[in-house]
């Protein structure tokens, strides 16, 4: 009889550093807290998070810890509709620092000015 594979819980946290754009104020941390709550999926239906997913912050960081199978490039999504409902979406990018983490940043557009000047 060969021996039966437990299926392994793939834990995984994702964090999202809004630090930058809630330091100049033009960010609300705890509304797109509120927004991840309210719009992350778990079995195909929004506020069904239960125990599988939990969503904390602390300071200018929202982390989000999964013990089912998350992708991150889900959070890169629901961010990038946050930023697009609240009309910053032209001056914010979201940016893979490491593995586990996002960070908004502004775009450079310091750069396209100097151009526009030249000519």
């Amino acid at each position: 009889m060969a021996p039966v594979k437990s299926a392994a819980v793939k834990k995984s946290k994702v964090v999202v550093d809004c630090s930058a754009p809630a330091g100049d104020k033009i960010f609300d941390v705890a509304a797109f807290e509120k927004y991840l709550h309210d719009r992350i999926k778990v079995d195909g239906r929004t506020n069904n998070l239960g125990d599988a997913i939990t969503i904390t912050r602390s300071g200018n960081k929202v982390t989000i810890n999964a013990n089912i199978q998350f992708s991150k490039r889900y959070v890169k999504y629901l961010t990038k509709r946050f930023l697009k409902k609240n009309q910053i979406r032209d001056w914010l990018r979201v940016i893979a620092t490491d593995k586990q983490t996002f960070e908004l940043r502004y775009f450079n557009i310091a750069n396209e000015g100097d151009e526009e000047d030249e000519e």
